[in-house]
């Protein structure tokens, strides 16, 4: 007769969710092949992945690799030709047009490297803009987008347009309206590609703070190694596979090159 204590099915069951719960993003066996004239090209090559809720994450990998491939099946812009992409363990692939929308409007927020501002709209407006296709009242909507300019420390400029303002300041606009609905996630397609070396400091420092005092799952492509001293783990994708996981304590990063386990990166 054995001697270890009975396994209540209810504690099992209850782990389990909790275990799922961790998990904001799941990427199991992904591919995806493109055709391009008579030419077939694998971008992905059965990536299979997890990032916790809360987790700052980088992926990072040479033009071509197929990391943003990867960033776009996250943010459900782009299906798998194979495998499954779970965003809080809902199956993005077997979402309609509509159950699709809902979920890239309420629970992902996307910075882009060109910011993907409307030019001819105020800072106050664009960030408004999430929220009124959200079907939020306009008026709630104004009051929370101007609190997030707040936030992103421009208040004194949310009723300047986008050319007014400097490429950080749009940066920052574009950060604040990827928060409009509370999302669960931002993805961050090279969000200091784009901006001097002050600026793109100053925009990851804002990254991380809505990871730690939010809650928010950061995921960021990049080539910015400034971006990996706030990561809590690298995601190195090559030729369609993920070729390593590095954990931020496990990399020595200094001024201008990283140095992981014999290799340097200048």
């Amino acid at each position: 007769m054995s001697d270890e204590p009975a396994v209540n099915a209810e504690d099992v069951s209850a782990l389990d969710s909790e275990l799922l719960a961790a998990n904001v993003v799941r990427a199991v066996g992904v591919t995806k092949t493109y055709h391009l004239g008579g030419e077939v090209i694998r971008a992905l090559r059965g990536v299979t992945l997890s990032i916790k809720r809360g987790e700052y994450v980088s992926i990072m990998g040479p033009s071509g690799s197929g990391k943003s491939t990867f960033f776009n099946m996250v943010g459900g812009l782009d299906k798998p030709n194979d495998g499954h992409v779970f965003i809080d363990e809902v199956d993005i692939a077997s979402l309609d047009t509509f159950e699709l929308a809902w979920l890239r409007c309420h629970k992902i927020g996307y910075i882009f490297q060109t910011f993907n501002l409307i030019p001819v709209q105020s800072a106050l407006e664009n960030v408004m803009l999430p929220m009124l296709f959200a079907g939020i009242p306009e008026a709630d909507a104004q009051d929370k987008a101007a609190g997030l300019l707040n936030d992103v420390g421009l208040g004194h400029r949310m009723l300047n347009k986008p050319p007014q303002l400097s490429g950080g300041q749009q940066q920052r606009v574009a950060v604040a309206r990827a928060l409009a609905n509370d999302p669960a996630i931002i993805l961050a397609d090279e969000p200091t590609g784009n901006l001097d070396v002050r600026t793109g400091e100053e925009i990851i420092d804002i990254l991380s703070k809505l990871k730690e005092e939010k809650g928010v799952t950061v995921i960021t492509a990049t080539h910015d190694h400034k971006m990996l001293s706030a990561s809590d783990r690298v995601i190195y994708v090559v030729d369609g596979q993920i070729d390593r996981v590095q954990k931020r304590e496990d990399l020595n990063i200094t001024v201008g090159t990283i140095e992981e386990e014999g290799h340097e990166e200048k």
